[in-house]
């Protein structure tokens, strides 16, 4: 399995004859160095109806004729925009072909920002998500945007983690200090620190993130846009 970071939150991950992309945000994402046109995908995962996460979604899946993955509401205001979606919800899980997803809570905001001249409306997308898959014999969590939370360790009691993505810009989502708690408490055997140093506001050092994981016993890695690691 091959996983590539492309910048900000936005990851893809190629499994057997399956491509699967997650938070596509690259249009507007300075660290991005990969356009939606370039996107190749069977699927389009969403954590929540942010910007910086619903990004290209539309454009990437018309492109491809991909399916989008999403909670209920979002993913129908993107069945509205002409967009095949699967509903799912948190504590819902679901066999694709490629392989199990299941929502998982998220604590953060949601809703997209659209302003128009004078109109300016907040349209109200579900609740955020993080993304629990199961790819062979492998789990991977996308925990989204959210903060630490107590029930982050049933994610990992029935089995570890294999890799989690795990927010550590403060300011919106949990920092590094509460994201190496999160490490633990999913029982990650390697964590990959994301959202992070696209914005002013998000600034973190992820080499010492990794550094502060490393004395738990947990790999960390830091991945630049573009970089890729087989699991």
């Amino acid at each position: 399995m091959k996983i590539t970071f492309l910048g900000h939150a936005c990851v893809l991950i190629e499994h057997e004859s399956h491509r699967l992309i997650i938070d596509p945000f690259l249009s507007g994402n300075p660290a991005a160095k990969l356009s939606p046109e370039e996107v190749k995908v069977d699927y389009v995962l969403v954590t929540h109806g942010h910007g910086d996460h619903l990004g290209d979604t539309v454009t990437i899946a018309k492109n491809n004729q991909a399916t989008v993955i999403a909670n209920f509401e979002l993913a129908t205001w993107l069945g509205w925009q002409g967009v095949q979606a699967h509903a799912m919800h948190i504590g819902g899980s679901y066999a694709f072909d490629f392989g199990r997803v299941k929502l998982t809570p998220a604590f953060h905001g949601t809703g997209l920002t659209i302003e128009e001249g004078d109109k300016k409306e907040i349209i109200y997308l579900g609740m955020p998500t993080g993304i629990l898959l199961t790819l062979g014999d492998k789990t991977i969590y996308h925990a989204g945007d959210t903060a630490l939370f107590s029930d982050m360790k049933l994610i990992g009691m029935r089995k570890p983690v294999d890799l989690a993505f795990l927010p550590i810009g403060d300011n919106f989502t949990m920092g590094p200090e509460d994201a190496l708690l999160a490490a633990e408490w999913v029982n990650a055997k390697q964590v990959v620190p994301i959202h992070y140093n696209t914005f002013p506001l998000i600034q973190q050092d992820a080499h010492q993130f990794v550094q502060e994981l490393e004395k738990k016993g947990i790999k960390g890695i830091v991945m630049e846009a573009g970089n890729s690691i087989t699991l």
